[in-house]
């Protein structure tokens, strides 16, 4: 089967990374995979790839200093002429302007197209204009997916005439579920881990002064936020304010953030809106006791309503103080949390599973030789 896999960029950021891992995974199967980093520069590759996985930056394919509509035109141009010369037997777009882009810039050309949202749309701030745009354009799509179930019908009414509205989870890759957390050594610091972009929707502020809440009742423990972002310089005044300097680390962007996972002892998501949050199904995955604000979409599912991780109201910085002060207190329900966890991940959301979901809509849209490898 011949794949080409449309994404904005190849930069650090969970749709970039749920890409690389089904790329991967198609090619290592045997099928021909494109993928497309649509409507940015060319930048870098911050997640690896298979050698047989063809990477392509359309700005390559666009001559001259383009800029404005004119630049857009001429990626459209490339995207159509690229889609001539590999044949694809589907195309899969990931995020709402690339969704946009790509399912106009392959009108006509007779290829199955899904459209794959990346974030919760109903929650993610979008504009009117692309609302509506969603509304024009995602009925031409042949399918398109969302990462929850729960929104699904007010997708629907919201953006009505699409042919295949599927729900279809980011999978977890096979070698983090090979990965073992590591055990801390006598004597060591003990770390509550936080992951994703330094940007006020993931509220790290919110976790921050939770922290500050509880620091003193635990001082063996630290809080580690990961990722890079705009609000880098009010977090570190806040943590200056707060006193928790050589207690809250933000150390900037990681490539191996499996491996700071698993050097962790528990992970915390304080975000605003998530579509299918990454970072804490791979902290489930991984054992850790998690603790997640309840907000739309994703930690509901993932915690199955609070049974495998710690689910609290949106936003409350107390109440996940002393949620996290009653896990970090108690081990052995710590533990318990953990174990639940991972099994739970491990059975819903394994990579092979959700291949399997992928395979079925493919062969839904008529492309037959996925269901027969």
């Amino acid at each position: 089967m011949k794949i080409i896999l449309a994404v904005n960029s190849m930069q650090s950021g969970g749709a970039e990374r749920v890409a690389s891992t089904l790329v991967n995974a198609w090619a290592a199967r045997g099928d021909s995979v494109t993928l497309v980093a649509t409507f940015s520069g060319r930048g870098e590759c911050f997640f690896p790839l298979a050698e047989n996985v063809k990477l392509v930056y359309l700005a390559d394919r666009v001559s001259g200093a383009k800029k404005g509509i004119a630049s857009y035109i001429a990626r459209f141009k490339a995207f159509r002429a690229l889609v001539r010369e590999t044949k694809p037997d589907v195309i899969v777009s990931f995020l709402t302007s690339v969704n946009i882009s790509t399912i106009v810039a392959s009108r006509g050309l007779g290829v199955p197209h899904v459209a794959s949202e990346h974030s919760n749309p109903l929650a993610d701030g979008r504009s009117a204009f692309w609302r509506l745009l969603c509304r024009l354009v995602y009925p031409k799509a042949n399918a398109v997916t969302l990462l929850t179930q729960d929104v699904t019908a007010a997708f629907s009414k919201r953006v009505p005439g699409i042919k295949n509205l599927v729900v279809l989870p980011n999978p977890v890759p096979d070698e983090l579920l090979l990965m073992k957390r590591q055990p801390l050594e006598s004597g060591s610091r003990k770390r509550i881990i936080a992951l994703g972009r330094l940007h006020e929707l993931k509220q790290f502020d919110v976790l921050i002064n939770a922290f500050s809440m509880l620091a003193a009742r635990f001082p063996d423990w630290d809080l580690w936020i990961w990722g890079e972002g705009a609000e880098r310089a009010s977090l570190e005044a806040l943590i200056a304010s707060r006193s928790l300097a050589g207690r809250v680390f933000l150390p900037g962007r990681t490539s191996t953030p499996w491996d700071e996972m698993a050097r962790s002892q528990a992970f915390v998501l304080s975000s605003r809106y998530e579509g299918l949050p990454m970072a804490l199904m791979e902290g489930m995955a991984l054992g850790l006791p998690c603790v997640s604000f309840d907000c739309p979409s994703g930690p509901k599912e993932l915690t199955r309503d609070g049974r495998d991780g710690v689910l609290l109201p949106p936003g409350d910085a107390q109440s996940l103080s002393r949620a996290l002060s009653d896990l970090l207190a108690d081990e052995h329900e710590s533990e318990a949390y953990g174990r639940r966890a991972a099994q739970s991940i491990r059975e819903r959301y394994s990579l092979q599973r959700v291949l399997h979901q992928w395979d079925e809509l493919f062969a839904r849209l008529g492309v037959k030789r996925a269901m027969s490898r």
